[in-house]
């Protein structure tokens, strides 16, 4: 069984004579920002100045040590002198102590060495009272 009339009928779809206009595929987008050359600039002028930074920094913390350094050194024979100071008039108070306990004892030598040595020796303890 044909169908002549129905194939007769039916034409099939063409394209149009010189043929479609091309397919635009490529991205079309605006350029936003700097470009990457820019960036990498920024960022390496940035670090330098955070580098010269440090630097800076570097030499001032250098040189509040070396202060600190020299004035510790030159505190040293004032400090020295405060605790011979404090020493020789914990040493005297001791002594007046030891006066005022040993007073009706007869012959004690206050600060005489126990120890039958003329060669004086500092204390090996301070007791604080």
């Amino acid at each position: 069984m044909r169908f002549p009339l129905v194939s007769a009928l039916f034409r099939q779809d063409m394209p149009p004579a010189g043929g479609f206009e091309a397919v635009r595929y490529k991205r079309n987008l605006p350029l936003r920002g700097p470009s990457g050359l820019a960036i990498l600039g920024g960022v390496t002028a940035l670090c330098a100045y955070g580098f010269y930074r440090v630097g800076k920094g570097n030499i001032e913390k250098r040189e509040l040590q070396r202060e600190k350094i020299w004035s510790r050194i030159h505190l040293v024979p004032l400090l020295l002198a405060e605790g011979d100071r404090d020493a020789y008039r914990r040493e005297q108070a001791a002594l007046a102590r030891e006066k005022e306990i040993m007073k009706d004892v007869m012959d004690w030598e206050a600060g005489k060495s126990v120890y039958n040595n003329p060669r004086y020796r500092s204390s090996e303890y301070i007791v604080v009272l």
